[in-house]
């Protein structure tokens, strides 16, 4: 553990001193807060055992943000970097690492980024348009209120016109195949988020049901 402090440190002087705004954050509830507050650009996230804190912090911090994140690690098997990778981290580097190259992932990390969001800076689609920066919904130019999950919904289908997809299906991307809960949960959420988007939610133009599959979002609207 005390291996682990003298890497950590050592990083933060790192990337403080080569012009970078760094804070080191030490649990959840800190984390968690700091993201909402000051929505910073990227997260070094350690994923530490026994118990896996990284990998569900990681989680966490994917109901509510798209930040990027570098998980940063000990484990280094392939299995234990596709489920960094799976819990929503956009890369893994193990334990200890090169400070260049961790420098060198943060920049890449950080184009990637500046690239998606001025290319996908707003989802639309009819009367609908997301802000995918700020993660806000607005409805003919209007705010809406949504919560995390229905926000997460609306982009899964935004970004899947017209495709098909099964309850379970749509559960498991938005929830999360580690989870087991009940597949209504989809039609709860999918049922107010009809109530928030949709002139008339017993006859819905986007978020439509196909029997016997699914739901499948119609983008071919008319502003």
């Amino acid at each position: 553990m005390g291996n682990d402090i003298y890497i950590r440190e050592e990083t933060f002087t790192y990337l403080r001193n080569n012009g970078y705004h760094v804070n080191m954050l030490e649990n959840v509830g800190e984390v968690i807060s700091y993201i909402a507050k000051e929505s910073p650009h990227l997260i070094i996230l350690e994923d530490r055992l026994p118990h896996h804190e990284g990998i569900h912090l990681c989680k966490k911090i994917r109901e509510s943000s798209d930040v990027s994140i570098i998980m940063v690690s000990h484990l280094k098997t392939s299995v234990n970097k596709i489920e960094g990778l799976n819990a929503g981290a956009d890369d893994y580097l193990t334990m200890p690492y090169d400070l260049e190259e961790l420098e060198a992932r943060i920049n890449a990390n950080l184009r990637r980024r500046a690239l998606e969001n001025s290319e996908n800076a707003y989802l639309k689609a009819g009367r609908v348009t997301i802000d995918m920066k700020s993660f806000q919904v607005f409805l003919e130019g209007e705010k809406i209120a949504l919560y995390a999950k229905e926000i997460q919904l609306l982009i899964f289908f935004m970004k899947h016109p017209n495709q098909v997809f099964s309850t379970e299906q749509i559960y498991n991307h938005i929830w999360g195949v580690e989870h087991h809960g009940d597949l209504k949960t989809v039609t709860v959420h999918i049922r107010n988020l009809r109530k928030k988007i949709e002139a008339n939610p017993a006859k819905p133009d986007y978020i439509q049901t196909v029997r016997g599959f699914g739901y499948k979002f119609n983008k071919n609207l008319n502003p």
